[in-house]
């Protein structure tokens, strides 16, 4: 039920240029471990959490971009005045948005619900995620996932 969410939730980049409005509850929490979350973290895994797009607001300076390397149609949002790595798009058909969970003003309910990209973690990272994927789970098992995040997953207290 989204009245357990407390929403809207607030969120802002480390120098607060960027604000950022989350009004629907995540369908997931998420820790990738993947090299290139990595580097754009600078630490052994990056946090998020999947928010429908008409949940997910941003305000301020117009953002920098970059695609994802790898061609799948990601969109990396950074703010242009401290150059923290905020939010990224999906591509078309995927209808939200991963927000780095960090941005949030209050962070301090958040668990990963799911760790992916295990095959590509540092020997010492351990998240406590429900769910681990060596790499990213297949579109089938997704919706199981959200479902279970639905019910398990740590909510706001």
């Amino acid at each position: 039920m989204a009245d357990h969410w407390k929403l809207p939730w607030k969120a802002h980049c480390r120098c607060g240029a960027v604000e950022m409005t989350v009004s629907a509850p995540p369908l997931i929490t998420m820790a990738c471990h993947c090299k290139g979350c990595q580097r754009m973290s600078g630490s052994a895994y990056s946090l998020s959490m999947a928010i429908p797009n008409p949940g997910f607001s941003a305000e301020g300076p117009s953002l920098d971009t970059r695609e994802a390397e790898d061609g799948a149609g990601y969109t990396h949002h950074f703010c242009p005045q401290c150059h923290s790595w905020i939010f990224t798009t999906m591509p078309e058909g995927m209808d939200f948005t991963n927000l780095r969970a960090t941005m949030l003003d209050d962070a301090s309910w958040f668990a990963p619900f799911v760790e992916t990209q295990t095959a590509e973690k540092l020997p010492f990272a351990e998240t406590g995620a429900a769910h681990s994927f060596e790499r990213f789970p297949q579109m089938e098992d997704m919706m199981p996932l959200v479902e279970s995040f639905a019910s398990e997953g740590a909510k706001p207290l």
